[in-house]
């Protein structure tokens, strides 16, 4: 018989329930009690969606980050959280994760934060150093186990490998040193865990889907060798990729259970049946817990058979990873053209997804025979439907010549001709794109949706806001200005919107990290701009103001990675669709008359294959797809690029690559240490390193600000450096925003001015 099992849901909500209550908490509006209780249905309603399965996960809901509560369950807050004793542990969790203090003393820098391997989830970051010590803090953990009493319950928790590959240390020091210091804690959970009558654990090392070197499958090895000491059985579960050298050390290790993604890794399950010791279970994620298309359950029910005929009660079926990574529940949505829904499927219905495969393993296909022909009808309509391909789209692509993505000149050349142009100060200084999305904003833009506003008064509504931020950046005395985005729901949706191949839905949200969630448009057919996306927009700022204006695109990596991409085709050829339809926006833009144009690419990063053996391959349509987008414009014209939240230092000579005019990077919550390349490496074009943390509610004062940017003039010449914010602003408030871009240009003055002070004493 086939076991199923889970490795994780979803944990905002079907409706963001989780959003709104931690929202409506750090602003005072409800108690710790009203949260937990938003917190205790969420959990009731996901333990609920998994009656069906043989054993269900908990331990998977978080209120902010599930990397965070590991670094609470370990003891291991970092030590400028613990002084503020009059905070509860709850307000203490939310300090670490926003930096925000709720009591009368200052604020602190938050956890750093970014991508949770090659998805769009963002983690905090584990902090250590040669002193750090770690103490068990089960109680969570044991609560959520006493509340499921009568259930089959599989616990999750992130690995002690795992936990400390994801951290970073303060002071040089090897992470693994502090191995022999992390497993008695370990050890000790498990204890606790096994005294509560839990039966299997799971145990997440999904760095074993990485290239380790040998210090860090030694550690493994210690650390599972010391762990089997336990009386509780461990499901060590890999995701993401596949194992390739680590396979023989996963399939060795002691533990009673092996998970490994089959929908990325399918390749590698026969290797790992011969491998894997007889008196262990092997589970294998079918279902893919990373994209919202649904299965094809016959093919899978033909490949599984013969495996479930070898292996028999030691198979285990799940899907591929956590379901946090797609949206929630397909039932909900009522406005998605009903072909299109019928090809979907969301966490609730891959769960039962899950429950139609065990059911025909076990009780044989003719029990589901009716659901199997229902997914066999999808499958081939959607093969055949005629929304998917256009035939021009494809003929365009083909067209496609090298000459379409370089510039005209290189960039010193181009530098010159934008810099006699624009005129810009030294430090120039702008933002990102967004300011802040108020709840007027928002309540204009839902009753035009839903046809309670008129097209002029919605026009006029965001005209207004428009020339509201227009105003704040001219009043606080910004170089480059932006029209703030009201109109924009999302970066990828908005643009989504007038594309073709594009579907959206009302309810699918993701979590991006704590309480920002984000709904991605699927991209289910061929890509080409339907209409003018951005130019009447920035028109219209530009016409009320003397200074330059940013005309603001998202661009076609970013577009991909965070969409529910097609998986019908290669996401090269996807890509290069989209990037077809923004270089039609651009070439538009300049047309109209904006001289700087900033396309993101804040998930360039995270599309990276976890293997650096296969960066290449990516690298090279990736980066192609942006200078496709961008280079078709004349040297005047000034391209910008943006990414964030992301480790990007070992591929900076590919970005350099892109050749865009401007970079700007997040910086800030790492102390420019994300520069620290550039001592080593000479970024030939300009760079804006942000400085202002736009993930938390802190004010950054001049002096930090200038304490960071003299840090960045340590490796980058003062005429290639501007000053900005990490990100976007649409999630700040204005009574923010606006102190802390002043504190912004006050930094970039006094900057000026000591550039202009030696120059005077030089001259002297």
């Amino acid at each position: 018989m086939a076991t199923t099992h889970n490795l994780g849901l979803p944990r905002i909500g079907d409706r963001r329930q989780l959003k709104f209550s931690l929202e409506a908490y750090w602003k005072g509006e409800i108690g710790a009690d009203d949260l937990a209780f938003t917190a205790d249905q969420i959990r009731s309603s996901n333990l609920q969606a998994q009656q069906a399965l043989d054993w269900a996960c908990i331990g998977d809901f978080s209120l902010y980050d599930h990397v965070l509560d590991t670094t609470i369950l370990l003891g291991n807050l970092p030590p400028r959280f613990k002084q503020s004793e009059s905070l509860s542990p709850l307000d203490r969790y939310f300090q670490a994760a926003r930096g925000r203090s709720t009591d009368d003393s200052a604020p602190l820098p938050a956890a750093e934060m970014t991508k949770w391997f090659d998805t769009n989830y963002h983690y905090l970051v584990p902090e250590f150093t040669s002193e750090t010590r770690f103490e068990l803090a089960a109680d969570n953990l044991l609560q959520q186990i006493k509340e499921t009493q009568g259930r089959n319950i599989k616990p999750v928790i992130v690995g002690p490998v795992t936990y400390l590959w994801l951290g970073k240390t303060k002071d040089g020091s090897d992470p693994l040193e502090l191995l022999e210091q992390l497993l008695p804690v370990y050890e000790q959970l498990l204890k606790q865990l096994s005294e509560t009558g839990i039966e299997w654990l799971q145990i997440d090392e999904p760095v074993l889907v990485t290239e380790l070197e040998q210090p860090w499958r030694h550690a493994l090895r210690k650390s599972y060798y010391r762990l089997q000491s336990q009386p509780i059985k461990i499901l060590l579960a890999t995701y993401f990729g596949t194992l390739k050298e680590n396979l023989q050390l996963a399939c060795e290790l002691p533990v009673s259970g092996l998970h490994i993604d089959a929908t990325r890794a399918k390749d590698e399950v026969e290797k790992v049946i011969d491998w894997l010791p007889k008196h262990k279970i092997l589970s294998l994620g079918v279902i893919d817990g990373r994209n919202i298309w649904k299965s094809n359950l016959n093919a899978l029910l033909d490949w599984l058979e013969p495996i479930q005929n070898r292996i028999s009660d030691r198979l285990w079926l799940a899907p591929s990873c956590s379901l946090l990574h797609v949206s929630v529940d397909l039932d909900i949505e009522t406005d998605l053209d009903p072909e299109i829904k019928s090809w979907l499927s969301f966490a609730t219905q891959k769960l039962f997804e899950l429950e139609v495969i065990a059911t025909a393993l076990n009780n044989g296909q003719e029990s589901v025979a009716h659901l199997l022909a229902d997914n066999a009808k999808a499958i081939q309509d959607r093969a055949n439907s005629q929304k998917v391909y256009h035939p021009q789209v494809h003929q365009r692509v083909t067209q496609v010549t090298q000459g379409m993505t370089q510039r005209l000149h290189d960039f010193s050349t181009r530098q010159h001709k934008q810099n006699q142009l624009l005129n810009l100060p030294l430090f120039p200084t702008t933002t990102i794109g967004s300011f802040p999305q108020t709840k007027e904003i928002r309540q204009t833009r839902r009753n035009f949706r839903e046809g309670k506003l008129s097209e002029g008064k919605y026009r006029a509504a965001m005209e207004q806001e428009i020339a509201h931020s227009i105003r704040q950046q001219e009043n606080i005395g910004l170089d480059v200005l932006v029209h703030g985005e009201a109109e924009r729901n999302d970066m990828v949706e908005y643009f989504a919107e007038f594309l073709s191949g594009f579907a959206f839905t009302r309810y699918g949200w993701v979590q991006s990290y704590g309480s920002r969630c984000v709904k991605p448009p699927i991209i289910y057919g061929d890509v080409e701009r339907q209409a003018d996306i951005t130019i009447n927009w920035i028109g219209f700022a530009q016409s009320l103001t003397e200074k330059p204006v940013k005309g603001m695109l998202t661009g076609p990596v970013t577009m991909l990675n965070w969409s529910f991409v097609r998986d019908d085709q290669p996401l090269a050829l996807t890509c290069n669709q989209l990037a077809l339809a923004l270089r039609d926006e651009v070439l538009a833009l300049e047309e109209a008359g904006v001289h700087i144009i900033q396309i993101d690419e804040a998930a360039l990063r995270e599309g990276l294959p976890l293997r650096r053996a296969e960066w290449s391959g990516y690298l090279d349509w990736a980066l192609n797809a942006f200078r496709l987008t961008a280079n078709g414009v004349q040297d005047q014209t000034q391209i910008h690029t943006h990414m964030c939240y992301s480790e990007f230092n070992d591929i900076i000579e590919s970005i350099a690559e892109m050749d865009a005019d401007v970079i700007t990077i997040e910086t800030s919550r790492s102390d420019m240490a994300l520069l620290d390349i550039f001592e080593s490496y000479e970024y030939p074009n300009e760079i804006g390193p942000g400085v202002y943390d736009i993930h938390s509610p802190n004010i950054p004062n001049t002096e930090n600000i200038l304490k960071l940017m003299r840090l960045a003039q340590q490796r980058i010449p003062a005429e290639r450096l501007w000053i900005n914010p990490d990100c976007g602003l649409k999630t700040r408030q204005w009574q923010e925003v606006i102190p802390a871009l002043e504190n912004m240009q006050q930094a970039a003055r006094i900057l000026r001015e000591e550039i202009a002070s030696k120059n005077r004493q030089i001259l002297a």
